[in-house]
């Protein structure tokens, strides 16, 4: 049977980009309709993806904006394509990623097949030992401010299916629509939370950045987690001329470095000793700095190390207190572990893996917040902490797998 699609597109792949876009989760787009009411009809909803894809009719419709505040303040904006639109986007993916993968540089980390923060945070612990300063840089709005023409001339560049570049054309020009259905136009950027989004931001980086970078500099490695990265030089007079023209070359490519979050650090430890301004900068939710530890030998001295930085430690403290354990007095403990496990876990086997013993504190807020609940569970510990603190202890001598920190040690 001849093929009368102008675009041949898999309808294997349309259901494995639904398989993959369900297990992300998310919220509904601007249609309202959740992954729950998609299935209500996904043969039908799939087959409408498949036939407008493959005849090159599919047009995204706009993607609902929602403001998150930032960690450091300020505003994100978030956006926050239809069920429907993200099938789109990831089949377009699953054609696309495997043409730019294999030419991404090596020290590029972010949203990549076998690749983690965690990578990038562990070589830039090894470099920071061999190398005296860092640059830290920040890109100002990189989502907001990628410049589509740019953009969709790297594209051009590396596709060979055309219906890939007319839809990420599309995508790139797809509207904006806030909470009141107000629309705007989108004349730059590519919207954070779109599944295309990461791998496109990528691409623009790896030709504003990494291949420059590499080019200009082969002598300053770097690590990058999408719009995260350093850069490490060996003087501080390398270091101001990196940066300078790091600065020009973003220009050039429309992008600006944000002018607060950009510094020299001097990688301070027991053998590089001179006073300088900066000796320590966050990557990646740690801080890197001069830190009093033990080495192999068992002797203490100073060396230039990650652990979890202070702002992490706060986020997640945040996270457990708005929680509010205390108010689920009519659960059992077991209930309490199986609610507060997975992000428990899932923290501490980021931040265990370089001087865990920054987390202390953090894990004794969990603890304390524990005693809380206990507290407001059981009457004869009312009013009683001591009480409250010794049951809690007993609790994890006996059950010391019940909760995720209590299995590293981290017990009352």
């Amino acid at each position: 049977m001849i093929n009368s699609k102008p675009y041949v597109i898999s309808k294997q792949v349309v259901m494995t980009a639904y398989k993959r876009v369900k297990a992300n989760r998310g919220s509904a787009g601007i249609d309202g309709v959740n992954f729950e009411k998609f299935e209500e009809d996904l043969k039908g909803n799939l087959y409408k993806i498949w036939n407008r894809m493959s005849s090159g009719s599919y047009f995204p419709p706009p993607v609902k904006m929602v403001e998150i505040p930032k960690k450091t303040g300020g505003i994100r904006k978030l956006g926050v394509p239809t069920i429907g639109d993200r099938v789109a986007q990831m089949v377009t993916k699953l054609y696309f990623e495997p043409y730019v993968e294999p030419i991404f540089h090596k020290d590029s980390y972010g949203y990549r097949p076998g690749k983690s923060a965690i990578d990038a945070v562990g070589q830039a612990r090894q470099r920071c030992w061999k190398f005296n300063y860092v640059i830290e840089f920040d890109i100002k709005g990189l989502f907001d401010n990628i410049d589509h023409e740019l953009l969709k001339k790297a594209v051009r560049k590396h596709v060979k299916e055309p219906w890939i570049e007319i839809y990420v054309d599309r995508w790139l020009k797809a509207p904006f629509m806030d909470g009141n259905g107000i629309v705007t136009k989108r004349e730059c950027g590519t919207p954070q939370g779109g599944v295309i989004s990461p791998v496109l931001a990528n691409l623009f980086l790896h030709y504003a950045f990494d291949v420059w970078i590499a080019r200009s500099y082969p002598d300053a490695p770097f690590e990058r987690y999408a719009d995260d990265a350093i850069i490490h030089c060996n003087t501080e007079k390398e270091a101001l001329e990196i940066l300078t023209s790091l600065e020009k070359r973003l220009k050039e490519c429309k992008l600006e470095i944000h002018p607060l979050k950009t510094k020299i650090v001097y990688c301070q430890d027991k053998d590089r000793t001179k006073e300088y301004p900066v000796t320590s900068f966050d990557f990646l939710g740690y801080t890197f700095q001069k830190r009093f530890i033990k080495d192999k030998l068992g002797r203490l001295q100073f060396n230039f190390l990650p652990a979890v930085s202070l702002n992490s430690g706060k986020a997640f403290r945040k996270k457990v207190k708005a929680m509010n354990l205390h108010h689920l007095s009519g659960s059992k403990i077991e209930m309490i572990a199986e609610a507060i496990n997975p992000m428990v876990r899932g923290w501490l086997n980021y931040f265990k893996k370089y001087c865990p013993s920054a987390m202390k504190y953090t894990m004794d807020c969990l603890n304390r917040r524990l005693v809380l609940w206990a507290m407001q569970k059981y009457k004869r510990f009312r009013g009683h902490r001591r009480r409250a603190e010794e049951w809690l202890k007993d609790m994890a001598k006996r059950e010391p797998r019940m909760f995720a920190h209590w299995v590293l040690g981290w017990t009352p």
